[in-house]
């Protein structure tokens, strides 16, 4: 028997997420689909293999089982090293794949003509990013939590309380893009009562934040000479610049890190795309999550919303659930077929690369999805 969907436990060092919860399990086995789990998957989200019985799916004791007897494999990080021979042509990987800076798994991919449906790349009509959004909404109120964390002294930071206290004037907090991760992390730092400065090139998301938090927030049109003024005067400094499937641009350089304070904090949210700041030169884990460099505390945590796995896989398994239903019901072709944002996610099929940024990242080839699958896209 081939089940529709199967779960492994996640392999990336420190990636503590799980691809499908317990009660998304329930909604599509209500659905009529078999959900098949690898033993203590969710175990570091807080999922027992009980939960998932109880929930109707099936648990086997090693991820062979599950990559062999499954039709779509659902993941939060793409396949590690490890995991390439379960690869096959028959095969759904359904993940965060970021394949434009993987050349060996996209080889790898290509040459066992495994389909991929990458999370990051699903895209609605209107230019939204349903499975990307949710993660970086945690990215962003945990980029704060984070950051004021290791203002403490203990920590080697400057001991700032970001709140302040009556008579004591709050920590500053400098964001730079005011996307779904900027917005968050300024929602969470105005939350706490701190000096809210936040960067954007882009007008009508000024506008917009504005509207909504009036005076308790800053907002600055980004340019290198308004950074340089007021980046140094930050306590907490969060990057968020991120461009799909590209590299992330370099916007705080070494001589704005220099100029910063003694014991402020660095963190860095597109740091899993390569990062905004210079002097972001390694990436750093929730085990080890800072390093300092000119007396500034570096955050570089490429999978922060691992912190709060339990919060991040129920918000990614949600915003998943309506797409692997699709898929169900319809099976891969149709459903890529009906389904524009499917459609976009799609970036290898049959032996061919199907989305162009990830092509032109790793100068291969691009082929459209619907030469390869019979249609004509509206």
């Amino acid at each position: 028997m081939k089940y529709n969907f199967g779960v492994v436990k996640e392999l990336k060092q420190g990636e503590t997420r799980v691809g499908i919860t317990p009660d998304v399990v329930a909604m599509l086995c209500s659905d009529g689909f078999s959900v098949l789990i690898e033993s203590q998957a969710g175990i570091l989200a807080g999922f027992s293999d009980d939960d998932y019985i109880q929930n109707g799916a099936t648990v086997v004791k090693n991820a062979k089982e599950v990559w062999e007897n499954s039709k779509i494999i659902v993941k939060v990080k793409e396949p590690q090293k490890s995991e390439f021979q379960y690869f096959r042509a028959d095969l759904v990987i359904f993940s965060y794949l970021h394949l434009a800076a993987e050349k060996e798994l996209t080889l790898e991919l290509l040459k066992k003509k495994v389909t991929t449906i990458a999370s990051e790349s699903v895209e609605t009509v209107d230019g939204q990013l349903p499975l990307l959004t949710p993660m970086s909404e945690v990215a962003g109120r945990l980029s704060v939590q984070i950051g004021s964390r290791f203002l403490e002294s203990n920590y080697g930071g400057s001991g700032v309380l970001l709140s302040g206290v009556p008579g004591v004037q709050p920590g500053k907090v400098i964001i730079i893009g005011a996307g779904v991760v900027g917005f968050n992390a300024a929602q969470t730092a105005i939350g706490m009562g701190a000096d809210v400065s936040i960067f954007d090139i882009n007008p009508k998301k000024l506008v917009q934040i504005d509207g909504i938090y009036g005076t308790s927030i800053k907002t600055h049109y980004c340019n290198p000479a308004k950074l340089a003024q007021e980046v140094p005067k930050a306590d907490l400094l969060i990057t968020s610049v991120l461009v799909q499937s590209y590299n992330a641009p370099k916007i705080i350089t070494e001589d704005i890190v220099k100029q910063m304070k003694k014991g402020s904090v660095i963190v860095d949210v597109a740091i899993d795309q390569g990062g905004n700041v210079e002097t972001m030169d390694r990436t750093t884990t929730l085990q080890d999550p800072v390093f300092e460099k000119h007396g500034v505390l570096h955050c570089a945590i490429p999978n922060i919303p691992s912190a709060t796995p339990k919060t991040a896989s129920y918000a990614y398994s949600y915003a998943m659930y309506p797409y692997l239903k699709a898929l169900g019901e319809k099976g891969l072709i149709e459903a890529i077929k009906e389904n524009q944002d499917l459609q976009n996610g799609v970036n290898t099929f049959n032996g061919e690369i199907t989305n162009e940024i990830v092509a032109r990242s790793l100068s291969s080839e691009f082929t459209q999805i619907e030469l390869l699958v019979g249609f004509k896209l509206k």
